[in-house]
């Protein structure tokens, strides 16, 4: 990794972050709003996107989630799989909004994982739980789309990183 992708994957990891300190607790509960959710769309336009991502979910879940070290697992391992399932799918369609598409769909569905860790630690009924994650989770990746797409238009995040 060179210095300028270790730069700006630190930035993305310091702003994800911060945006989910801002917005606590609704980033943990069982029903999530996590606004720096967002920043998943990056990896549609530069795959090295997941390192500052997968950080930044890291060290949210590490300092300001209450559930534990269950949340570095569940919710670290849950962006891993549903970014390296978009990273994947783009090597295969160049539509820059159909990527997003199928990343909305992917962190949706695969909110599951959050739903089951809720159940585990915090005994939350399982499919109500996934219902209330994923539906918080698709409302926050469908609106990034549009916001993504303009700052996109502005940084260029293909040759950013």
């Amino acid at each position: 990794m060179n210095v300028k992708t270790l730069a700006i994957s630190g930035i993305i990891a310091a702003l994800y972050t911060a945006i989910t300190l801002a917005i606590l607790p609704f980033g943990f509960t069982n029903i999530q709003f996590r606004i720096s959710e967002m920043f998943n769309h990056l990896v549609v336009f530069n795959p090295r996107y997941i390192f500052g991502i997968v950080v930044g979910v890291f060290v949210s879940n590490l300092l300001l989630s209450e559930l534990g070290p269950i949340d570095l697992v569940f919710g670290v391992g849950q962006s891993i799989i549903a970014l390296s399932l978009t990273i994947l799918f783009c090597r295969y369609v160049s539509n820059t909004m159909a990527r997003m598409v199928f990343n909305t769909f992917i962190f949706t569905t695969t909110m599951f994982l959050i739903a089951w860790e809720l159940n585990i630690v915090l005994h939350l009924p399982f499919l109500l739980t996934w219902l209330y994650v994923a539906i918080g989770e698709f409302a926050v990746m469908a609106i990034g789309i549009p916001v993504m797409k303009a700052l996109n238009k502005r940084l260029n995040f293909a040759r950013l990183i």
